[in-house]
């Protein structure tokens, strides 16, 4: 069983152009579509459309129009009751699959509300194979919340608890690999970078400095890290080795969501005992899939791009204090 969470979840809502974005123009749109979003929602609804068991833990109004959306996602649930209403983020796509991304921030989670949403957390961990806490932490909910959670879950299972999976970014993710020492961790190259007070932009190839990142963490202070880098495909290092899968050639519909989905196929990878090359090579094509999808749609073991990910040792640079 896979179980995440989704603390600040999202309508999302995506718009496909036939003509370039232009700020200030009006356009046509050539077709929309709406979906139940947010990373952990994302992770379970591919978990789920492969046949896999999953739970969504949701903090949502059962009044919400998302609750609509999260019911037609077909994926089962532990809902958290709150007050506030769930935000929409907006995705534009042009013909070329250049993304434009409005994010909205969420509703305010009160301390109580805070509280109850942990407890459902801890409650939906019991028997889980694999906890993932996704996405950004709504306003009112301390920066710490993950790390907070991650030690509430331990406490709670003890050597029953699952493997805990953290996707997120910022002060949230700086707190959980400061103190909680995740089992694994699914950042970009960009947040990567961010995590370790350093700019991401550089010149040619972006594999050697993520390198010599990700190994100043792992396994010290994360067991494994699954790094994303887009159309150069993803790294993947554990305290047995490093590795590096290439992505795919494919046509681009939508990137939303693809992140999440590359998560989702390295852990139902593992569901089945997987070894490390295979589970980055099963990331690689699920988010590829996903990119090949319009809007935030959950790609299934049908939509895997055809022919193997090819997967290649990495020697890793000693990691430093």
């Amino acid at each position: 069983m896979i179980v995440t969470l989704t603390a600040n979840p999202s309508a999302d809502r995506a718009v496909h152009l036939t003509e370039p974005l232009v700020p200030g123009e009006v356009q046509r749109a050539a077709s929309s579509r709406e979906d139940a979003g947010g990373k952990g929602v994302n992770v379970a609804r591919v978990v789920s459309a492969a046949g896999a068991p999953a739970r969504a833990v949701v903090p949502v109004n059962d009044h919400d129009p998302y609750r609509l959306l999260l019911d037609d996602a077909g994926v089962p649930l532990q809902i958290v009751p709150v007050a506030g209403r769930v935000r929409a983020n907006l995705t534009i796509t042009d013909p070329t699959g250049e993304t434009t991304k409005l994010n909205l921030p969420g509703a305010q989670l009160a301390p109580a509300e805070v509280r109850a949403l942990t407890q459902g957390v801890v409650d939906a961990a019991e028997g889980a194979t694999w906890l993932v806490l996704a996405g950004s932490i709504p306003p009112g909910v301390p920066e710490t919340f993950y790390a907070d959670l991650i030690a509430a879950v331990r406490d709670r299972w003890g050597a029953a608890a699952p493997r805990i999976a953290v996707d997120a970014s910022g002060a949230a993710l700086a707190a959980v690999v400061a103190t909680a020492h995740p089992d694994l961790i699914k950042p970009n190259h960009e947040e990567l970078a961010e995590l370790l007070g350093e700019d991401a932009m550089g010149d040619g190839d972006i594999v050697p400095d993520a390198t010599r990142r990700a190994s100043a963490l792992v396994p010290d202070r994360v067991a494994s890290a699954l790094v994303t880098l887009g159309a150069d495909g993803a790294l993947l290092f554990d305290a047995d080795g490093a590795w590096r899968g290439r992505a795919p050639r494919i046509r681009v519909a939508s990137t939303v969501g693809a992140g999440d989905s590359s998560l989702a196929g390295y852990l139902l990878a593992d569901l089945e005992g997987a070894p490390a090359p295979e589970r980055l090579a099963r990331s690689i094509a699920y988010g590829a899939a996903a990119a090949t999808l319009p809007g935030t749609q959950p790609p299934t073991p049908a939509d895997l791009p055809d022919g193997p990910i090819a997967v290649t040792v990495l020697s890793t640079p000693t990691a430093t204090s």
